[in-house]
């Protein structure tokens, strides 16, 4: 790409053109390990093995966390990666960020994990909108949304579970 460049500049065609040069950014896409977790779940099968994969994660948070499970095609977990940093009852969600994460770890599916500090696990109806946002952004994408957890003080709510999803 520098070669290209050199030549261009080199051949002076743009001082030709008497028009502006600009410089576009050529960049490198990759994720970046920042921790891992011990963990005696690798492959997801119930919403349970979610709750217990991410419970370490959020447990005593003060506000929500809102992370997203990338799986591979054997429903094995090859990253999470927290999307968002709420308050006390809320953490905004954008389809962006969420399958952003996912491209990069190039997963076949995801499940999405959040916290209630009020430590009820039911989902609000914001929790079920954009839920459902997701799920069409993701049919789109080709990566399904398996299910959306959502943990409060020892249980766990599945929107999978409930007919939600």
């Amino acid at each position: 790409m520098a070669r290209q460049l050199a030549l261009f500049e080199k051949a002076g065609s743009y001082a030709q053109t008497k028009e502006k040069v600009y410089r576009v950014q050529v960049v490198r896409l990759q994720m970046v390990r920042e921790a891992s977790l011990a963990t005696y779940v690798r492959t997801i099968g119930t919403p349970a093995d979610v709750a217990d994969l991410v419970r370490p994660l959020l447990e005593g948070a003060d506000r929500e966390h809102f992370l997203v499970l990338c799986l591979d095609t054997k429903n094995r977990v090859s990253a999470i990666h927290t999307v968002s940093v709420g308050t006390l009852n809320s953490s905004p969600v954008h389809p962006r960020e969420v399958f952003k994460a996912a491209i990069l770890a190039n997963a076949a599916s995801v499940i999405l994990a959040h916290n209630h500090p009020s430590g009820d696990p039911e989902p609000s109806r914001d929790d079920r909108e954009v839920t459902a946002r997701l799920v069409e952004c993701g049919k789109i994408l080709g990566i399904g949304l398996l299910d959306h957890v959502v943990l409060g003080e020892g249980r766990f709510y599945s929107l999978k579970e409930a007919g939600l999803l």
